[in-house]
């Protein structure tokens, strides 16, 4: 049984969570596309998400999509969507309904995608929508890594621009978890037992 939420004073005493494994960022469609492709290919379950450099006054036009983060359990890429565009390689991924991919407000993403190429989604998970069913309230990706996951997720890098001709590894590591703790998320809720609906 989990907590329906946790209390800021309970959130600031866990530890931080990130991901272990290797992290690449992918700017162009040599080798390393298709070595990253090849990889996500082979993988059952993906961790999804994406970042768009913030705008901080009304008046700024929106940005588009910076980053596509995708990430299997010990390998995480991170594709530079404003260099490579949305590579047909990339849509088939997220078309292919053999590959469960999940994330956190996941259709926001997938529209923001979309403006770079045309693809229907497949096998998407959006994490805020199943947790209801195992009696969580919590709906951010902080705080729901904290009740599932029992460690906290580090938010500081979310305001930075992911535009930046050279990311750094703060950022890399940020995108890279955040991609990685939805797909541990996901694992560890099919682990558990959903709540009973009360009887009427």
């Amino acid at each position: 049984m989990y907590i329906s939420s946790i209390s800021a004073e309970d959130l600031q005493q866990l530890e931080f969570i990130s991901f272990p494994g290797k992290i690449k960022v992918i700017e162009t469609t040599g080798p390393d596309f298709s070595r990253a492709v090849a990889y996500l290919r082979s993988q059952k379950v993906i961790g999804f998400d994406t970042e768009t450099r913030p705008c901080f006054s009304s008046s700024q036009p929106r940005y588009g999509v910076a980053l596509l983060q995708l990430s299997g359990a010990e390998r995480a890429f991170l594709f530079r969507i404003k260099t490579l565009g949305m590579h047909k390689r990339l849509c088939s991924i997220l078309s292919d309904e053999r590959i469960l991919k999940i994330g956190a407000a996941v259709a926001d993403d997938i529209r923001g995608l979309q403006k770079y190429a045309d693809f229907t989604p497949r096998s998407f998970v959006d994490l805020q929508k199943i947790v209801g069913d195992y009696g969580i309230r919590d709906k951010s990706v902080k705080k729901m890594s904290a009740i599932i996951l029992g460690y906290k997720v580090s938010k500081t890098q979310q305001l930075s621009n992911w535009e930046a001709e050279t990311l750094s590894e703060q950022q890399e590591k940020y995108a890279a978890t955040d991609a990685w703790v939805c797909r541990e998320m996901y694992l560890r809720l099919m682990k558990s037992e959903k709540v009973q609906p009360a009887a009427e």
